[in-house]
């Protein structure tokens, strides 16, 4: 907490000499021993699991730019090089590959835990700000790095993105260019792509440390949703060491088991085979797709007919994220005690896991398969993805705009425990007013 004070003693004269000029060490033990909620869950660990996969991208990804050539004449055969030719180069190129599908997997889950859990909710409102800045970051560096292979996909891919943001009204055009490099996707585009992308995992780490700074502020949230007062740590809180690094430790090796199994097993199982094929900019794939964990959103951006109205609503899906904490109108943090938003809340994961199967689908498909064959939702022209889809946007939106404050208006909670200890030691529950 904001208030912990810190337990530190120096050692050794030069750590005594260290924590005068800089206090690093103090800092990080003083995070050890953080008072933590004793009934977190293991929802909780993948925040260390995230920290982790960062660390990975950011190593693996040096190694990986010492081997790449940001040319459009080279890139395809330097990352060809780099699997056949650097010792070890497959393995380095694989982890960071799968690494970042491994890197959303965490952050959906950890997204997701905080909005069931309210973790966004006074006085935690920064931490979830840089939370969804650092998402949006995260985003921004995943689509740079899918153009750096140069393959048929990477090439398509970023004639289609950088074609959206020159729908904006008056500033798209300027912005076109100076992103490209030019007005056509060249060596200008790859060069400036490539810097772009070397660079925002450093500042994705910077915010991290905000994220942290701020968490280590207000503090952990819990399961139960509630505020603890000060008098009640002995009995509510552990510190974080080593109680708490134990648990994420082996969340860790769980979650290397998986990343494990794709990396030697199934590598490729989460790209797309057309970015074997060297990029040709006078060959289109027959249908273009971003990388899995895009998915929704690109979804949502062609359910919209109109193009600047389509980009407007992708951008607006992750915009929505950072007033999320003025728009749960609930007294209530935890959907735990929230039965009608809980179900709100399954049903909205279900929409979210839609958008991204449909924004799978081809575009012009109309034809949903399942059980003889397949059926459609209409006839004629029209298509069955994109009104399927348009239903799934709909309810993403009206999820944060209009159920969420609603709800949290009329909704008649359960019964709250008073405490982290009555749950966890007596099972005693009291009516929170």
């Amino acid at each position: 907490m904001s208030d912990h004070e810190s337990t530190y003693v120096p050692k050794t004269g030069i750590e005594k000499w260290l924590d005068e000029r800089l206090p690093i060490i103090r800092f990080g033990a003083d995070y050890m021993a953080l008072p933590t909620p004793r009934n977190l869950n293991y929802w909780w660990t993948f925040g260390a699991i995230l920290t982790l996969c960062l660390v990975v991208q950011i190593a693996t990804g040096i190694v990986l730019a010492m081997h790449y050539t940001p040319n459009v004449d080279m890139a395809f055969d330097s990352v060809e090089r780099i699997m056949r030719d650097v010792p070890g180069g497959w393995l380095i190129r694989y982890v960071h590959a799968n690494g970042a599908s491994m890197f959303f997997i965490a952050v959906y889950i950890h997204m997701f835990r905080g909005l069931y859990y309210g973790s966004y909710k006074q006085p935690r409102e920064m931490i979830w700000i840089l939370g969804c800045v650092i998402f949006f970051l995260l985003i921004a560096t995943a689509f740079l790095g899918y153009v750096l292979p140069w393959g048929q996909m990477s090439y398509w891919g970023a004639e289609v993105i950088t074609n959206l943001i020159g729908a904006i009204p008056v500033i798209g055009e300027p912005i076109l260019i100076w992103l490209r490099g030019g007005p056509a996707i060249d060596n200008a585009t790859l060069n400036r792509f490539f810097s772009l992308h070397y660079l925002l995992p450093f500042a994705i780490a910077g915010v991290v440390f905000l994220h942290l700074w701020a968490l280590h502020q207000v503090g952990q949230s819990n399961p139960v949703g509630i505020l603890m007062p000060k008098d009640s740590r002995s009995k509510d809180y552990l510190p974080f060491h080593p109680y708490f690094t134990v648990k994420d430790g082996f969340a860790i090796i769980l979650f290397l088991m998986l990343f494990a199994v794709f990396v030697f097993y199934n590598p490729n199982a989460l790209g797309h085979a057309d970015n074997y094929i060297e990029a040709n900019p006078l060959q289109t794939p027959a249908h273009i797709v971003p990388e899995w964990y895009m998915l929704p959103f690109y979804a949502i951006l062609r359910a919209i007919p109109d193009k600047f109205g389509g980009v407007v609503a992708m951008f607006a899906a992750i915009g929505v994220l950072f007033i999320l904490p003025w728009l749960d109108t609930s007294r209530v943090r935890s959907m735990r005690y929230r039965p009608t938003m809980k179900k709100l809340f399954v049903i909205f994961v279900v929409v979210c896991l839609g958008l991204g199967w449909c924004g799978a689908q081809l575009p012009d498909a109309n034809v949903i398969p399942g059980i003889g064959g397949g059926f459609t939702l209409f006839d004629g022209d029209i298509n069955t993805y994109l009104w399927l889809t348009r239903v799934l946007t709909a309810y993403y939106f009206l999820f944060f705009l209009v159920l969420m404050p609603w709800v949290g208006l009329k909704e008649t909670p359960l019964a709250v425990p008073a405490s982290i200890s009555e749950p966890v030691l007596t099972g005693e529950t009291e009516q929170k007013g």
